[in-house]
Parts: C-alpha cells; structure tokens; sequence
C-alpha cells in the first residue's frame, strides 16, 4: 500500500463484509443491530484477544471550542470487557469526587501540529499563525492533511455528526489506519485498524468522548459478551 497522508470515503475492511457498508447502519436498515454486532467482533473483540487494543477517551473542547491545546485524552490497555469498565470507574470518580478528568501528558493534536509547522518552517515553507489557528488550511504544509483529518474525527466524536457511518485512511504516529466512525443511536466512537491485509500484530485504537463511556459500556456488554471477565 502506498503510503498518503490522507483519504476520506474509502473502500475500507468493511466492504469485505458489507455490500454498502456506508448504510449498513442507518436506521432504516432492519439487519443494522446485527451488522454492528459483525463489526464490533472483526474490528474490536477480535484484536482485543490479542492484546492489540488501545482505549482512548477524550475530553476538553467545550461549547464549540476547538484549540488543538484543549483537547485533552487518557490512553488504557483494552483486552476485556474489565479494562473498559476500569476506565468508566476513573472517569465516575473524577466527576463525583469534583475532581480532574484523568489525562494524559502528551498533547494529541497541539504537540504534532507544532511538530509539522516547525519541520515546515525549516524547509523553508511559510506558516502563518493565521494557518495554524485554522484547521482547515493545515493540508497547506506537509503533515497537515493527516493532522486535519485526525482533527476532523476528534471534532465529530465530540460534537456530534449526522452519517451514521464514515471511513477515511490516514497517516497516524502508528501508521496508516484506516479511520471506521460510528455516530449511532447506541453510542459514537471510531476505531482505528490497521487497512485491509496488513492487520497481523499491528494495534487497533479505540477513540471516544467521555460523555460516550456509559452508552458504549452497555453496547459493549450487549455485543462482546465472550469478552466479558
């Protein structure tokens, strides 16, 4: 596979299970439950099993906010159904104890923006402070295209968005993955996997908002329950 920085609408892994994937769960659709159920087993339970998953829960951008600084997230191992409900248990605690939602250090969006403009300024390539404010100029500078997309997902997993179901390629820090967005009646979160034939030992990464952990714990207890310890 030939490496780009990004993609959006591709042919992704689920078109080997799907014949229009990009409806197969739509409300419309009577065999939608049973679809996602596949989807969750494929791209989930499956590389769970093998210790290949990353949960990653995130937070911060408020009220329309979107400064790359602001988005904060908290990364945890996910091999079973406990390792979910841990992460719910940090996040109860945080709210009722009035306490700091956990997170992590390492900035997702703010410290690789700064890393792109700054290896793009040393090419001699011009970034104002206005393109970097700008998510949608970033695809003007090398690096930015990935990072806009990833933004993208980010923004749509915390404000919400109208297809039940996308998928973009990408470049990421773990390689090029394919980007499966779900925005359901259930819940929404996106999986990130590896694209079609180069799964192997790669890991998979579990995205979602902390608004979300409640709704996709139940879906999870719904779907995954070989899984569950």
């Amino acid at each position: 596979m030939s490496v780009i920085e990004a993609k959006e609408h591709i042919q992704g892994r689920l078109h080997r299970l799907f014949a229009a994937p990009y409806h197969a769960f739509d409300k419309s659709t009577p065999e939608r439950e049973l679809h996602l159920k596949v989807v969750l087993y494929m791209l989930l339970a499956r590389p769970m099993m093998r210790n290949r998953v990353t949960l990653r829960v995130i937070h911060g951008w408020q009220n329309g906010s979107f400064a790359p600084e602001e988005l904060e997230h908290v990364d945890y191992p996910l091999a079973s159904l406990e390792d979910f409900r841990a992460a719910v248990s940090d996040f109860d605690r945080a709210v009722h104890g009035n306490a700091p939602l956990p997170a992590d250090d390492d900035a997702i969006l703010a410290a690789p923006l700064a890393d792109a403009i700054a290896e793009a300024q040393a090419d001699g390539v011009a970034v104002s402070a206005e393109v970097a404010a700008s998510p949608a100029r970033w695809p003007a500078f090398e690096g930015g295209l990935a990072l806009y997309t990833l933004f993208k997902m980010y923004h749509r997993l915390v404000y919400g968005e109208d297809e039940a179901y996308r998928c973009s390629l990408c470049e990421t820090p773990l390689g090029p993955r394919e980007i499966h967005e779900f925005h359901l009646e259930e819940g929404e979160f996106a999986l990130l996997v590896p694209p079609s034939g180069h799964a192997g030992d790669l890991s998979t990464l579990l995205v979602l908002h902390e608004s979300q952990l409640g709704p996709i714990e139940r879906l999870f207890e719904q779907s995954l329950p070989l899984l569950d310890a």
